[in-house]
């Protein structure tokens, strides 16, 4: 997608390692409305203590972002838009001002210019039915791969789903973002 305005920074170390990265696109490629914006589809710092070791909170996300919104200010988007997370260990971004909500994910945005349009969330239209078995947990689970944070999720509800064996049905559908959803006769 780089011919469409995909973006990235990658955080390097000495030994050419890398340790962070951030990917953005334009609004249009996102899961959200807006326009002149663009919108950060994965940030990743590297958080375990294999490996290059723990980076995180130590000021590489604020690189990653500082450097995101200096190339798309440079391409003439008038502002950064992400999503957050309203729970507290998860990307707080205080700096970005909170626009929308979509369940516990919150739409967060950076205006550049002063007529900067705010982004908005898409609504959910329709949300998929529970196959009519009483005795069972459905659960549904819609994710993209663009980012590994909604893979590593999918892959965690796999294994738990799994361990219920067959008091669980299970469906998983690959779309632009990741929403679980859980409904059942028994809970």
């Amino acid at each position: 997608m780089k011919h469409q305005g995909l973006g990235v920074k990658i955080a390097v170390n000495d030994e050419g390692e890398a340790y962070g990265m951030i990917q953005y696109v334009p609004i249009e490629f996102s899961t959200v409305k807006g326009e002149d914006l663009y919108f950060v589809d994965c940030i990743w710092v590297h958080g375990y203590k294999e490996g290059v070791g723990n980076l995180q909170k130590t000021g590489t996300g604020i690189a990653l972002l500082k450097a995101a919104e200096e190339d798309v200010q440079s391409r003439g988007a008038k502002g950064l838009v992400v999503w957050g997370l309203a729970i507290p260990f998860w990307m707080k971004a205080s700096w970005y001002k909170k626009v929308d909500k979509n369940g516990i994910a919150v739409l967060l945005w950076k205006p550049f210019a002063e007529d900067a349009k705010s982004p908005k969330c898409y609504k959910e239209v329709k949300r998929p039915q529970a196959k009519a078995n009483p005795n069972k947990v459905t659960v549904f689970v819609f994710y993209h791969s663009k980012c590994q944070v909604p893979v590593i999720a999918l892959e965690r509800v796999k294994r738990a789903v799994a361990t219920f064996g067959d008091q669980v049905l299970f469906f998983k559908e690959s779309i632009f973002f990741i929403n679980i959803l859980f409904s059942s006769d028994i809970f």
